[in-house]
């Protein structure tokens, strides 16, 4: 583990390799797992002063969803995350060429709305749990990303260098520069 301010870090995240292929796993993330993807509560209200920018990219099934069981749901563990279809998919998924997309970002992208995603999934496969002094910033490894990692280490970019936006949107800038710092002593 390393030390970036009041941030543990994993050593996986200096030492693995990732670099999304959604041609290969095909946005599974979005569509597999237990329950949705986990929301901040503070990604709750912004969701639901969104959604009616987001609904047009929606697909039935997910409206539905929302319509049924709200914005955002408390899982089997407590978390809060997004709903699911049929237990499976998150209800803001839509698919393009059969590969998962998150209509969340797609609004985001055309300029409708000003928040790319959930940061949960803007730092997939970096997960963190939150304590009263610290973050633990962890990487989690599963078997959908295995290309994501093939991919990775052929091009030798590290979980930290891919994740760069999402680690500067949560922290910011000075601590991305202060975890470059200590990936430099680690190499």
């Amino acid at each position: 583990m390393i030390q970036v301010g009041n941030k543990i870090i994993a050593l996986d995240v200096f030492e693995k390799h990732f670099v999304c292929d959604l041609n290969a796993c095909k946005g599974a993330c979005c569509v597999e797992g237990d329950s949705g993807a986990p929301l901040l509560k503070e990604e709750k209200k912004i969701l639901e002063d969104l959604y009616e920018k987001v609904k047009p990219y929606m697909r039935k099934k997910g409206i539905t969803a929302i319509e049924n069981q709200g914005i955002a749901v408390y899982d089997s563990e407590g978390d809060l995350t997004t709903p699911l279809i049929n237990n499976r998919e998150c209800a803001f998924v839509t698919y393009e060429n059969g590969i998962s997309k998150c209509t969340i970002e797609q609004a985001y992208l055309d300029g409708e709305i000003n928040f790319k995603k959930p940061i949960s999934c803007h730092l997939f496969p970096i997960r963190i749990k939150e304590y009263c002094d610290f973050d633990a910033v962890n990487y989690q490894e599963i078997k959908i990303c295995a290309p994501a990692c093939d991919c990775g280490s052929k091009l030798q970019v590290p979980v930290y260098a891919f994740l760069k936006e999402p680690l500067i949107r949560k922290y910011g800038e000075n601590w991305y520069k202060e975890l470059l710092e200590s990936a430099k002593l680690l190499s």
